[in-house]
């Protein structure tokens, strides 16, 4: 049976420009090799959810387990070179958050990377086109298997979503997750998705407790940091 959208498959996986520089792994031999600091272990996602880069993704549908090598163009990679986005900063925006800007720097802006290019005066010049815009790469990927229970696809999606385990348990067309004090308003925001990939409603029961508990900190992916928050990489 070969794989279609909404499969959930579990992946060992290397990335390599044309130069062979590995930029992304979770096997630890290739992790090594390209000082990454990814994690060993397989990746799970769900097929046609973005969870994965689009070309991989699209490629997958329609295999079976199996080793595959998939080369991908730029174009439907990470993007081609986009002159207009690079662009001048103000000086200012880096003083205000207390950071020297400097050639080479990584910065997150407004949920979008940029890398410092030059520093002139009260102008910075930064690009945010991503680091490997305009690359071709390849793609060594085993497919270890497909998942066929929710409870494994249920905590692979809550651990892809909210970068941590909650224990949850699923009662009919319902996903009950159980969290901290003050966490189900963050929770909720991923309802949809849940309903879309899994056809569960989600609900967040808070743990009350006497004691103030700390509320865990929820990784925030790129695209959700504000100015505010403008730190280095």
């Amino acid at each position: 049976m070969t794989f279609k959208k909404q499969d959930f498959v579990e992946i060992n996986f290397t990335g390599k420009t044309k130069d062979n520089t590995i930029f992304d792994s979770n096997i630890e031999k290739d992790i090594k090799e390209g000082s990454l600091k990814s994690p060993s272990k397989p990746f799970v996602f769900c097929l046609g959810e973005g969870m994965f880069l689009k070309g991989i993704e699209d490629f997958l549908i329609g295999k079976d387990v199996g080793e595959y090598s998939v080369e991908l163009e730029a174009k439907d990679a990470f993007g081609l070179r986009d002159s207009k986005q690079v662009q001048i900063v103000p000086i200012k925006v880096f003083t205000a958050q207390k950071i020297n800007p400097y050639q080479g720097l990584v910065l997150n802006f407004d949920g979008k990377m940029g890398k410092v290019l030059s520093v002139s005066g009260g102008r910075v010049i930064v690009d945010f086109n991503h680091v490997l815009a305009g690359k071709d790469v390849t793609y060594k990927i085993e497919v270890l298997r497909k998942l066929e229970k929710k409870e494994e696809k249920t905590k692979s999606l809550i651990n892809f979503f909210l970068r941590q385990d909650f224990p949850f348990e699923i009662k009919d067309k319902k996903l009950i997750l159980k969290a901290p004090e003050q966490a189900g308003k963050f929770l909720i925001l991923f309802k949809d998705k849940f309903k879309e990939i899994l056809d569960l409603d989600l609900e967040v029961e808070e743990e009350k407790s006497a004691e103030k508990k700390e509320v865990p900190k929820v990784e925030k992916k790129a695209e959700e940091v504000s100015k505010e928050e403008v730190k280095k990489e």
